[in-house]
């Protein structure tokens, strides 16, 4: 089916120089593979493009809004307003999801594992935004769909090390010390995200992912703690 590209970015005040980057942003490496004829690339280098890029601004924003705030808490705040789960809530908030070229087999997704194409997709954008239109055009992208994102992360304490705090739990309630497994691993070698387990007496509690391992046990960790009420 073909996607009306123009459709999502007039919904979000958009206007792309160069529509081919917006359409990468979206396409991921199995569409291609399904899609032979397509002149376009991936969006793996959008990707890691926007991933610095939104590094940098996260950076720059909560450097200026928290001026009294130590390295140590403004790095654990940007790992909270970065990572793929914010990304995903903001990509499936802004309409993404719709969009989203696929191969038959990863459109059929659902649940963590396409929130993972989803946070993908807009670092890609990001990216995209970035090469298109430059740097301030991509930093008011971000203040204006992700940097909101931060109340919630500081009122609920979502930035705060879970690993730490589902373990004194585990330890008052069960004695035992909660350990951790990666399920499965997804994506190229040089951008792999991690489904990590956390368990309790060899029960599985809950799932995590995230870019890196430690990344992962932390959405795990933080699942935990909803999951129990803790």
């Amino acid at each position: 089916m073909q996607k009306d590209f123009d459709t999502f970015q007039s919904g979000l005040g958009l206007q792309f120089n160069d529509p081919a980057l917006l359409r990468q942003a979206f396409t991921h490496r199995s569409y291609l593979n399904e899609h032979r004829g397509e002149s376009m690339g991936h969006n793996e280098r959008l990707e890691f493009l926007g991933d610095a890029v939104l590094e940098l601004i996260a950076t720059h924003f909560l450097y200026e809004k928290y001026p009294k705030l130590a390295e140590g808490d403004l790095t654990a705040y940007r790992a909270a307003l970065v990572n793929a789960v914010t990304c995903a809530e903001v990509a499936n908030a802004i309409g993404m999801n719709d969009f989203l070229l696929l191969s038959r087999g990863e459109a059929k997704d659902t649940g963590r594992a396409r929130n993972i194409l989803l946070a993908n997709a807009f670092e890609a954008l990001v990216g995209a935004i970035y090469l298109d239109q430059g740097y301030e055009a991509a930093r008011q992208f971000i203040n204006k769909h992700l940097f909101p994102k931060i109340d919630e992360i500081v009122r609920e304490r979502l930035w705060q090390d879970a690993k730490s705090s589902l373990q004194e739990k585990v330890q008052e309630s069960d004695g035992v010390t909660p350990n951790y497994s990666v399920i499965r691993e997804t994506g190229p070698d040089h951008d792999k995200h991690f489904i990590v387990g956390v368990y309790v007496k060899d029960t599985l509690v809950a799932e995590g992912d995230g870019k890196s391992k430690q990344e992962a046990e932390q959405s795990a960790a933080r699942e935990a703690l909803d999951k129990k009420g803790w």
